[in-house]
C-alpha cells in the first residue's frame, strides 16, 4: 500500500468512527425520548424532552456534516499526482508534513508524521496551487515546501 493510500484509509477510519458514534448517540437519544414516560411533574417531563429534543437536533447537525465531510473525502483521487498542492496531496515542508483530505488529526505512516487538514483550513489555504520550493508565512513561522506528492 503506498503512503497516499494509507493516508486516505487512515482518513476514512477517522470519518466513520466519528459517524458511528453519533450514530450511537442519536440511538440512545431515540430510545430516551421513547422511554421517557409522563410523570406526576409535567413541567418536569416537558423539559426532559425539550432537552432531548435539542441533544437530537445536535446529533443530526453533527451527522450532517459527517456526512458532507465524507462526501469531501471519497473526491479525492488517490491516484493522482501533480507538481501543484491540491485536495489530496501530500506535502512535505520544512516545518511540518501535510495531507490535505479532511481535518483529521496528526497521522502516522511508517514513523512519519502527518497533519491531516481541511483545504479550508488557514494553512491550507496558504498551501493550495504552491509548488516545491515555495516559500510559505504562517503567523509567525517561515518554511519551505520540500516535497509535493
Amino acid at each position: 500500500m503506498n503512503l497516499k493510500e494509507e493516508l486516505y484509509n487512515q482518513c476514512l477510519v477517522f470519518i466513520d468512527n466519528r459517524l458511528i458514534t453519533v450514530q450511537n448517540t442519536m440511538q440512545e437519544i431515540q430510545e430516551s425520548l421513547l422511554s421517557e414516560t409522563k410523570s406526576s411533574a409535567g413541567d418536569k417531563h416537558e423539559t426532559g424532552r425539550a432537552m432531548l429534543q435539542l441533544e437530537r437536533e445536535k446529533a443530526g447537525n453533527q451527522l450532517a456534516e459527517i456526512n458532507k465531510t465524507k462526501a469531501n473525502l471519497v473526491k479525492i483521487n488517490i491516484e493522482t499526482t501533480s507538481q501543484k498542492i491540491h485536495l489530496g496531496s501530500i506535502v512535505y515542508t520544512t516545518q511540518a508534513n501535510y495531507f490535505i483530505a479532511i481535518s483529521a488529526g496528526i497521522l502516522t505512516v511508517k514513523n512519519e508524521v502527518f497533519y491531516a487538514i481541511s483545504p479550508s483550513t488557514p494553512i491550507a489555504q496558504l498551501l493550495l496551487s504552491k509548488t516545491k520550493g515555495d516559500k510559505i508565512t504562517f503567523r509567525t513561522n517561515n518554511f519551505s515546501i520540500t516535497k509535493v506528492i
